[in-house]
């Protein structure tokens, strides 16, 4: 049976009630509900689970990116009993990559590029001034990272690496970039991808190999809810909002979102309770 039952978080969002003071309270909201999804075409992604170091190594680059904590985190705990029960019943595993070029030796990276081939060259860009050149400065310096905090940035950027607990294992696939991973998928014959890593709002959906360039390739692309963390800001860091709009973004316009430990029951319940 190719078929696996599992509990999918969808959101309902209709209808706007125009009775109400605020219409969109009307909305269904978060619903949830018993979904097959393919044995077959389905695969897990890990996408920029990385190490990066302690805050006494890196301080400027903690500083900067306030869920670094909550990744490791999410790395020791989530990680390896998901993964495990991905590699022991042998559904699919797909690692993206990026950042630099850690993962360039990885058995399974040179498998993807053989089998992918180059990738395409982008559009070329526009033309700067110095004009720009002083407002991305200036954004560098007073939006991100900050300039205390460059330094720091940058050398962890030259170490950077997996997570102990995210590293591939022999010849698992490794992608760096959407046209790799959409190789992959075909020959896999992989329609829809199951998301894992950092951040939910941010990689995940906007790098390559994330979702908003995956699913301009037809392939439909969910996340798990306790695999993922987000970039936050000053007003929803306490309360992890940008989280919950991250997920609301991921179910609203590319998939579902599930929950890590009914799909490892099912997936195992699949294979015989391996």
């Amino acid at each position: 049976m190719d078929g696996v039952r599992l509990p999918a978080h969808y959101y309902q969002h209709f209808d706007a009630d125009f009775s109400l003071a605020i219409p969109g309270e009307g909305y269904g909201g978060w619903k949830q509900a018993d979904l097959d999804i393919s044995w077959e075409h389905t695969a897990v992604v890990v996408m920029h689970a990385w190490d990066a170091g302690t805050r006494a190594e890196f301080p400027g680059w903690h500083r900067a990116v306030e869920y670094i904590p909550r990744s490791a985190d999410i790395c020791r705990k989530v990680f390896p009993p998901l993964l495990k029960a991905v590699r022991e019943t042998g559904f699919k595993l797909i690692h993206v990559a990026g950042g630099g070029d850690y993962y360039t030796n990885c058995p399974g990276y040179q498998r993807a590029l053989g089998l992918a081939g180059p990738s395409p060259l982008g559009a070329p860009g526009v033309a700067g001034d110095e004009t720009l050149a002083r407002l991305q400065a200036f954004r560098s310096a007073n939006v991100f990272v900050g300039t205390h905090n460059q330094a720091d940035v940058a050398r962890g950027f030259q170490r950077l690496d997996f997570a102990p607990q995210a590293r591939p294992l022999g010849d698992e696939w490794v992608v760096g970039d959407t046209h790799q991973l959409v190789a992959v998928c075909r020959h896999l014959n992989v329609n829809h991808l199951i998301y894992a890593g950092f951040a939910i709002n941010w990689c995940l959906l906007l790098s390559p190999g994330g979702m908003a360039e995956a699913a301009k390739h037809g392939i439909l692309c969910s996340a798990f809810r306790q695999a993922v963390t987000a970039v936050e800001n000053r007003e929803t860091a306490r309360r992890e909002v940008c989280k919950e709009l991250g997920l609301w973004r991921v179910a609203l316009a590319y998939g579902f979102v599930f929950d890590v430990d009914p799909f490892v029951e099912a997936i195992r319940r699949h294979q015989g309770g391996i």
